[in-house]
């Protein structure tokens, strides 16, 4: 090859990798561009261009993928400022979900070890590999929620004050969330009013024993549950008669859902809580999620917080 062809190898190479309405005009561009070049290195070094030389430049001048990066318009999915707030989200969401289908797997009844690795083999083929969804789903996420900001910059760039007290959600979500713990209290101390409810005391004999707890859990793990929520129902009442959280609320807060979610998961690791082993297994599960949502919102709101000082 001679310097020349050398030169339009380049020129095709970086050409093919961007849209065909753009080739020509680049294309041309470029190949001035690299002649030019070529041809001052050439006179610098008193002699003709040849191959070398050209190859030299070309590859000075940085790979066909990375030139036609600079004419192509950049395609941002996830926003720079995204970037950290991406990461953690997949970092907790994949932790959440890894451990809690590991607590899931191993609380099943193993009495050998194959049963416990062929355990933690379903756990590595199922719940690890299953968990990518977590990503592509915030990948999405995000992606709408950068699109949404460049389609309205302004509301996007406009900052809006926020006191360190406002309820989160305002008193609708605040009323929502009293109502979803009445109607946990009211389940915990007897699930079976569900059935009552739906089918009138006409359920079959076997869904009234799947919700039925076991003595075991009414003396022990029930009680202090069913305590610790109901201190969640005066504190919610009294945010929204104020209209916002105060500080005093939020400090009984960060004690109160530690405390909730050990005994949470006091009951998780300890004997049966429902009557039947499915029952029992569903209850845990939905213990353990909660648990574990309630332990990631503590750690979120920890990072979050902010004290001024000097280093």
């Amino acid at each position: 090859m001679n310097a020349q062809e050398v030169i339009e190898s380049y020129v095709a190479d970086v050409a093919l990798r961007l849209p065909r309405k753009q080739r020509s005009d680049v294309a041309f561009e470029l190949r001035m561009l690299l002649n030019e070049e070529l041809q001052a290195k050439a006179d610098a070094a008193g002699r003709e261009a040849d191959a070398d030389m050209a190859i030299a430049l070309a590859r000075a001048f940085g790979r066909p993928g990375d030139v036609a990066a600079r004419y192509r318009p950049t395609l941002t999915i996830i926003d720079p400022e995204d970037g950290r707030s991406f990461l953690r989200a997949t970092v907790i969401g994949m932790a959440a979900i890894w451990g809690l289908g590991l607590l899931q797997k191993l609380g099943q009844p193993m009495d050998t070890t194959g049963q416990a690795l062929g355990a933690i083999g379903q756990w590595l083929g199922g719940t690890v590999v299953g968990s990518l969804w977590w990503p592509g789903v915030l990948v999405v996420g995000f992606a709408m929620a950068a699109w949404s900001r460049r389609r309205s910059p302004d509301s996007a760039a406009t900052w809006t004050p926020r006191a360190a007290d406002h309820l989160p959600g305002g008193r609708a979500a605040m009323v929502l969330g009293l109502i979803g713990i009445v109607l946990g209290i009211a389940a915990m101390l007897e699930p079976r009013w569900i059935l009552d409810l739906f089918w009138g005391g006409r359920a079959a004999p076997a869904a009234y024993e799947a919700l039925t707890y076991t003595d075991t859990f009414r003396q022990r793990q029930g009680p202090v549950l069913l305590l610790l929520v109901l201190f969640n129902v005066p504190m919610l009442l009294i945010a929204i008669a104020r209209g916002r959280w105060p500080a005093s609320l939020q400090r009984m807060q960060w004690v109160l859902t530690p405390l909730t979610c050990a005994a949470m998961l006091w009951t998780v690791f300890d004997g049966p809580m429902m009557m039947t082993d499915r029952s029992d297994s569903v209850a845990k599960f939905c213990l353990a999620v909660i648990a574990a949502i309630s332990l990631i919102d503590v750690a979120v709101k920890a990072v979050r917080k902010v004290k001024p000082a000097p280093n």
